[in-house]
């Protein structure tokens, strides 16, 4: 991913609504890009510090709340990884389970029984 193309979406990450497969792009770029991390610092401390405004909470803790946010959205794709690994192990397993009861059919019709 592009610089370019981080800085565009840090709003949509800010406001929660980047797709998996973009948000995980856009964790491994912030992760290297040292520009584009204190890019996201600065809108999501303007974002936050408006919302504790609006909410009138005295935690102002912005910086260790990105680091929470940043936690959660790494979660957020390693489970996406998971189910996706668990769906393709259940797809394998229920084809092999239709191919040996296949072969066990070929069998039993090649038998005469």
């Amino acid at each position: 991913m592009e610089c370019q193309e981080a800085e565009r979406l840090v709003m949509p990450y800010i406001q929660d609504e980047l797709p998996t497969p973009v948000l995980e792009e856009f964790l491994e770029h912030i992760q290297v890009c040292p520009q584009c991390q204190e890019e996201l610092e600065i809108y999501f401390t303007v974002a936050e510090g408006l919302r504790h405004l609006e909410e009138e909470t005295g935690s102002y803790n912005i910086r260790g709340e990105m680091e929470r946010v940043l936690e959660a959205s790494r979660q957020r794709v390693q489970l996406a990884r998971l189910v996706k690994i668990i769906y393709y192990a259940v797809n394998t397993l229920a084809s092999l389970g239709l191919f040996v009861t296949f072969l066990l059919q070929l069998r039993i019709w090649h038998t005469g029984g």
